[in-house]
């Protein structure tokens, strides 16, 4: 284990951080919140501070391997979570540390999921601050690092491996800063398409920078105890839109500027997607329309809550909870599948969904027929044994690890309903659940424990699994 390339990278995340904290430092200021203004800067001293330390000496060896990968990434998102939540903390406004951590792990792996009774009495810069934690963990901080900073020695694959979304990650350019700064390109544009699509909307400038943090991380946070509903339709509109625009893989956004419409348009994943939104929006329409006034707003809201479940974003503009069962099934399986991978949805994804469909297709050709031999193909092209393979313990992993989170918070006695989508969503990085974690409840109602393994199942989901687990298995530090 090369500990020193490790340490090396976390004094550079460190940094990076305090790098962000100056966003929410400038809205203090601007907003005259001089509490909030001197503990920010403290935060970015510590930030820094740690940071230069860690990373003063480049080290000799700067080999990175997959293990190293793995580990670098997963410590990364938890120093990162853990310094993330000291602003919380020293103001006061959320004085349990744990929650703190909740609350900061939320916002940097997009999930949503808050502690929080009363949203609006935090101060502007600690609202920014949280939301601007998702459109951070959105893309990944590593990822970002890799686009200003060469970590390792060689090209290194493998730390863009272990955070980026999907079952099979590929580069987008020769090499791998090149690919990072494509991919973050892509991030910030259509960023601020939406800042200038809500502004034009009449939607204040702080309103539209937060609410479009949220939706580019697909993660959720709202700046409003109502969460989207009391903005306008118009608005609603342009975040739904943008919703689906960021639960799209960014590698088919590549294509289409390179002009390769050819390749853009036989990638399978993008289509499966749109698909899906479309039918589920029709099935759930048909059902929910006795309880609104018109067609028009049983489409709406329909449309917003599914394009929000499905990017895992978890926005929402009603109460869902209160929706027929029927509605709510489709929620739940919106909820597993998630959106495609390369995007900065959670969730499996639409890719290892498909492809699980079609191993189960294949196997039951083959208990038929068991001398032909069948591939699976994917954008026209077959699909590898070691990626299927990969993809089967992927979710294999995921179901085991989702039920026994259940088993775990079941100890604060909460109905079943409750629990399970309050796991699903935090591994799926959604946000909302059903029951008592619905989208007008939230998570406070949970022990430190629970609140501590749901905050664990947030980081195994937005690093999809393997990083952590890697992380806590002992043969990663045996020699």
């Amino acid at each position: 284990m090369n500990y020193k390339i490790i340490t090396y990278t976390l004094g550079w995340v460190l940094k990076i951080e305090a790098l962000c904290m100056l966003l929410p430092l400038i809205c203090a200021a601007c907003f005259d919140e001089g509490q909030c203004f001197y503990i920010l800067l403290a935060c970015i001293g510590i930030c820094f501070a740690i940071g230069v330390l860690l990373s003063y000496k480049v080290p000799a060896n700067k080999s990175m391997y997959a293990k190293e990968g793995f580990v670098t990434v997963a410590l990364s998102w938890i120093v990162m979570s853990i310094f993330g939540a000291l602003p919380f903390v020293f103001s006061g406004y959320i004085k349990n540390f744990a929650d703190a951590v909740f609350e900061t792990v939320s916002g940097f792996t997009t999930t949503g999921a808050s502690i929080l009774n009363d949203v609006e009495a935090l101060p502007k810069s600690l609202l920014f601050w949280r939301s601007f934690t998702h459109w951070i963990g959105g893309m990944g901080v590593i990822v970002f690092l890799m686009a200003i900073v060469q970590l390792s020695g060689s090209d290194n694959f493998f730390l863009m491996k272990a955070e980026s979304p999907g079952p099979n990650v590929s580069k987008l350019a020769p090499k791998v800063k090149s690919t990072a700064k494509i991919l973050y390109l892509i991030y910030i544009f259509f960023t601020f398409a939406e800042i200038i699509f809500l502004v034009a909307g009449k939607l204040d400038l702080f309103s539209a920078l937060t609410l479009s943090f949220g939706t580019a991380g697909t993660g959720g946070f709202s700046i409003l105890n109502s969460g989207i509903a009391n903005y306008t339709s118009y608005q609603q509109i342009v975040i739904t839109v943008f919703m689906i625009i960021f639960g799209v893989d960014f590698s088919f956004y590549y294509l289409l500027i390179m002009r390769k419409y050819k390749d853009a348009l036989k990638m399978d994943e993008p289509k499966v997607y749109i698909s899906i939104i479309a039918v589920s929006i029709v099935l759930i329409t048909v059902n929910i329309a006795p309880m609104f006034s018109s067609i028009g707003e049983a489409i709406k809201h329909s449309a917003f809550q599914v394009s929000s479940i499905i990017t895992t974003t978890g926005y929402t503009t009603t109460d869902f909870d209160k929706w027929p069962s029927f509605s709510k099934t489709i929620i739940i399986i919106l909820m597993f599948c998630g959106a495609c991978a390369g995007s900065t949805g959670g969730g499996i994804k639409v890719s290892r969904v498909i492809i699980l469909l079609k191993s189960i297709v294949k196997g039951i050709k083959i208990a038929a027929h068991p001398r032909a031999t069948l591939k699976i193909k994917m954008n026209g092209r077959f699909v590898e044994h070691e990626t299927v393979r990969a993809i089967n313990v992927f979710f294999a992993s995921y179901i085991v690890i989702i039920f026994l989170s259940v088993l775990l918070i079941s100890i604060d006695n909460f109905d079943f309903t409750t629990n399970f989508t309050a796991v699903l969503s935090a591994i799926s990085n959604i946000g909302p659940g059903l029951g008592k974690v619905g989208p007008v409840c939230n998570f406070s109602i949970y022990s430190p424990f629970s609140t501590v393994v749901l905050t664990i199942d947030m980081l195994i989901g937005r690093l999809e699994i393997f990083p952590i687990l890697v992380l806590f298995s002992t043969s990663t530090w045996k020699k």
